[in-house]
């Protein structure tokens, strides 16, 4: 009988020492814990359009193993290489492959053709640390080898140049999501930030969405109106993501998620892949970006044709109004209230690295993923939601959408 209360009491006491030690772990160590398991799945990655525009897409040019002293075109260092997606825990990039809403049709397929290659060749010249996901089974078989598993995003429906037959091809060339529009509004869909012309989406952009779902393409409504949004809702049999974007009630942004669309997420099964972007998550900052866009216009008007002078004028004008400062707190809202209204099952991180200028001042590249879930939590976040947020509710999503896939293909036989 003292054997067991022995027992017993030992039992007790490693379970105690146990609970002692898990309350006793930091924010920075949960994160990190979290992330060596479940590293991070990032919506939105603009290093294809830098590698073009830095490098004429030349790849000799750089080494993406490191990328901070290098910059080619550019004026300052990219916020992406291989050192630093592996100290931020990203185990799956969507590289988003942009190209200019302005150019013809013709050119935009061409140009977003370039730009999947740019990402194929990049794949395949560091072999040993970046692989090719077209698949969620793809992404864990990454994980399994150490690699960071790199899948393909389409930003903006004008790639397709009007076309099911591009769209087809794109998905063929490894696409998985395409934003059906970007700043620009199509003839079959309405941007948030441009004029409407279909109140949502046309009968051409509601058959580009019953075809994306047909081939598993997951339907991206960052960018558009809050009216193509919902029809984009109403259409889709499988769920939809927000790439990049944020919520519209912590920051009234065109291009955040309004509350109303946050409510129908549940019923769908989508997720908001929350940003990074300082004027989308921070109202000071939302008002300054405004602010020197229209001072940018004033200098244009006061000095046509002088270039050196418009840039000596906006550098006095920072100068004299510094940005306001944006941290990881401001993104931790923007993820508080999407829990809030839609539920932990619908978030995940969409950070626009290298497709903005400025960052938040403790998330200034890839490597600093870890800030964010120490300050999801000291929120007091638990081990499964961040679990949620780095990878499980976007896996989640490319299973259903490759299961709606397969039902529609089975149906039809």
């Amino acid at each position: 009988m003292k054997t067991i209360k022995t027992i017993r009491s030992l039992t007790l006491a490693v379970a105690m020492l146990g609970a002692s030690s898990l309350q006793a772990q930091t924010p920075d160590q949960l994160a990190q814990q979290v992330l060596a398991k479940n590293p991070v799945i990032d919506g939105h990655n603009d290093a294809p359009e830098q590698i073009a525009e830095r490098f004429d897409s030349d790849l000799s040019q750089f080494d993406f193993r490191d990328t901070q002293s290098t910059t080619g075109h550019g004026t300052r260092p990219m916020h992406t290489d291989i050192a630093r997606l592996r100290e931020g825990r990203v185990g799956g990039q969507f590289w988003s492959v942009w190209i200019d809403p302005e150019l013809p049709e013709y050119e935009a397929v061409q140009r977003v053709i370039e730009q999947i290659d740019i990402v194929h060749r990049l794949v395949a010249q560091y072999p040993g640390d970046l692989q090719l996901a077209l698949t969620a089974a793809d992404i864990h078989a990454a994980q399994k080898k150490g690699r960071v598993a790199s899948l393909i995003g389409m930003e903006g429906g004008h790639s397709i140049g009007n076309s099911l037959a591009v769209l087809r091809q794109t998905y063929a060339l490894g696409a998985r999501y395409m934003t059906l529009t970007h700043w620009k509004t199509l003839d079959w869909a309405d941007s948030a930030t441009d004029a409407p012309k279909s109140d949502g989406l046309s009968e051409f952009g509601v058959s580009v969405v019953e075809e994306m779902n047909r081939l598993g393409m997951m339907v991206d409504i960052s960018h558009v109106s809050e009216a193509a949004m919902n029809d984009a809702l109403d259409v889709t049999k499988a769920p939809v993501i927000f790439s990049h974007s944020s919520a519209d009630g912590v920051t009234k942004h065109p291009r955040n998620v309004p509350d109303a669309v946050l409510k129908r997420l549940p019923a769908n099964g989508g997720l908001v892949m929350v940003t990074f972007v300082p004027s989308y998550v921070n109202a000071e900052n939302r008002d300054w970006a405004a602010a020197e866009k229209a001072e940018e216009a004033r200098a244009a008007a006061l000095y046509p044709g002088h270039a050196a002078v418009r840039t000596a004028h906006l550098a006095n004008w920072n100068d004299a109004n510094p940005m306001p400062p944006v941290t990881a707190k401001d993104i931790a809202d923007h993820i508080d209230h999407i829990r809030d209204v839609a539920g932990i099952d619908h978030i995940g991180l969409g950070g626009d690295y290298d497709g903005i200028p400025f960052t938040p001042d403790d998330l200034s590249d890839v490597s600093t993923y870890p800030v964010l879930f120490a300050e999801l939590a000291r929120r007091g976040y638990s081990a499964a939601d961040l679990a949620k947020i780095a990878r499980g509710n976007i896996l989640r999503v490319m299973r259903e959408t490759e299961s709606t896939a397969a039902a529609m293909a089975k149906s039809k036989k």
